[in-house]
């Protein structure tokens, strides 16, 4: 007889081996192959392409810069080219290699190029434009000024200067002026020298006044050297000889062109006289030099003497 476990495990459903062994092996080679592929997939095609070119660029430039900041050659690099910013930006095609200006008469172009900060060591795309133009009307012949960028490599100034009127001297400097008076700059050449000149405190603001009283002197204009406001009052007229001319507070006008009509009738230019005095609208007031002085005195002793003798 059997016994009770073995009639147990003859109940027991037995699988069949084919197709279980068939299904195990395959996925069995599944799994070995999915394990073979990927570690099989090169270290290249995982990473990120050209990266090994990036990264031997980039330990170059870290070696570069290490070298340059060891060796010290910053200060060096920066006062030759530029910031780096700015080489990096030259380097792929972005430098200012041409500039147009507008509008200038008595600037130069290097003046302008200076004043706005261009210089061949800035690149365009960190060119400041809207700093470059504070920077700009910060100058004293420079009313307005309008920047652009144009790229790749162009930059556009576009200026309105102030037109210098006059020049004026006051306690021993002398200052270009515009037409209200504003200082424009210093006079330190001569390329304003052409102007008229006031001199004295205030004379700035009433150059105008001035610029009337020649016009109405008529071809004597062009021997008035400069005027100087008196007390803030009145004008004294330089005139080319070295003559002083005064003239009254009110109507000014009317003495200029007395004095021309002194000129036209006698000459008075040609005379030993060191001043004019005009103040008085009935007389003329008139101070000799010392040689005249000398010979008009030598006259009066002759006509004294000629009438002594006649006595």
């Amino acid at each position: 007889m059997k016994s009770a476990a073995a009639v147990a495990a003859s109940r027991l459903p037995v699988p069949a081996p084919g197709p279980q062994l068939l299904v195990g092996e395959r996925s069995g080679r599944w799994l070995r192959r999915s394990r073979r592929s990927a570690v099989a997939v090169p270290l290249a095609r995982r990473l990120p392409r050209r990266i090994g070119t990036w990264l031997a660029l980039g330990f170059l430039s870290l070696s570069l810069g290490a070298g340059t900041v060891l060796g010290g050659h910053v200060e060096t690099l920066r006062a030759n080219y530029g910031e780096p910013h700015h080489m990096l930006a030259r380097l792929v095609g972005f430098g200012i290699d041409r500039v147009t200006i507008a509008g200038i008469a008595e600037l130069s172009e290097v003046e302008v190029l200076v004043a706005a900060g261009i210089d061949p060591k800035i690149s365009l795309p960190f060119f400041d434009a809207d700093q470059a133009r504070r920077r700009l009307e910060a100058a004293p012949l420079i009313r307005e000024a309008a920047i652009r960028k144009l790229y790749p490599g162009e930059v556009a100034i576009t200026l309105v200067e102030r037109e210098p009127f006059a020049l004026w001297q006051v306690k021993g400097e002398l200052f270009v002026i515009a037409a209200d008076g504003t200082v424009i700059d210093k006079m330190d050449d001569g390329r304003f020298a052409h102007l008229p000149l006031v001199v004295g405190p205030e004379a700035n603001v009433r150059a105008r006044e001035y610029l009337a009283l020649r016009s109405q002197a008529g071809p004597l204009a062009a021997q008035i050297r400069a005027a100087t406001l008196v007390a803030g009052r009145r004008w004294n007229l330089k005139l080319e000889n070295g003559m002083d001319v005064r003239l009254p507070e009110v109507d000014p006008g009317a003495a200029v062109k007395r004095l021309a009509a002194l000129q036209a009738d006698y000459r008075i230019f040609d005379k030993d006289l060191l001043a004019i005095d005009l103040r008085q609208p009935d007389r003329v007031v008139m101070r000799l030099t010392e040689e005249g002085a000398a010979t008009r005195a030598e006259q009066l002793k002759s006509k004294t003497k000629k009438k002594g003798g006649e006595a």
